[in-house]
């Protein structure tokens, strides 16, 4: 498999950014390559935040994406989507919480805009609004088939406490269901 750069953005104390930690140690347990960066502007709780994860079979030797190389976005956060989206190649898919996030009509020609209200889902079907990364992990994998499906559960559910294992499989399953029902 090619190389594959994902970016999550959001707000300072959202979790969407786990979904990029879980992404890289699941690829690495299949014996591939990831990376994860992560940048957090000045306010720390509520500013602009992005996540870029690398994902490949050879050694990854510069640890950023250039602008306009990133295959996949998912933004929970206006200002964060309309200070990141340049980094996504032309026709690259944008996952947007529509009810943050607005997309000009420009940005609807560039980029597949697909919206998925990932907050809702974690607050209201899921019932747990921490379990959007684990929404937003499912997602992307749906869209990108980036790590194996059973690998990156996982691995997601090492990194979450026990008592939330349950949740977060509903999360996931949500995240997945409603990724493919917009066409993953």
């Amino acid at each position: 498999m090619a190389r594959t750069l994902m970016r999550f953005t959001g707000v300072g104390g959202q979790g969407v950014l786990l979904a990029g930690e879980i992404f890289a140690a699941a690829k690495i347990a299949t014996g591939g390559h990831g990376l994860k960066t992560a940048t957090y502007t000045s306010q720390v709780r509520g500013g602009a935040t992005v996540v870029d994860i690398t994902l490949d079979e050879k050694e990854i030797y510069y640890p950023y994406a250039n602008d306009g190389e990133i295959d996949f976005m998912l933004s929970v956060a206006d200002v964060s989507y309309q200070q990141f989206k340049g980094g996504v190649q032309e026709g690259g898919t944008i996952v947007i919480e529509p009810n943050l996030v607005h997309p000009t009509e420009e940005d609807r020609k560039k980029w597949n805009i697909v919206e998925i209200p990932i907050i809702t889902i974690a607050k209201e079907e899921v019932g747990n609004v921490i379990t959007q990364s684990v929404v937003a992990l499912a997602i992307a994998n749906t869209f990108l088939n980036a790590v194996d499906k059973k690998v990156l559960i996982d691995t997601m559910l090492s990194k979450v406490p026990a008592k939330v294992h349950d949740i977060n499989l509903v999360a996931y399953d949500l995240g997945e269901k409603y990724a493919k029902e917009k066409g993953a």
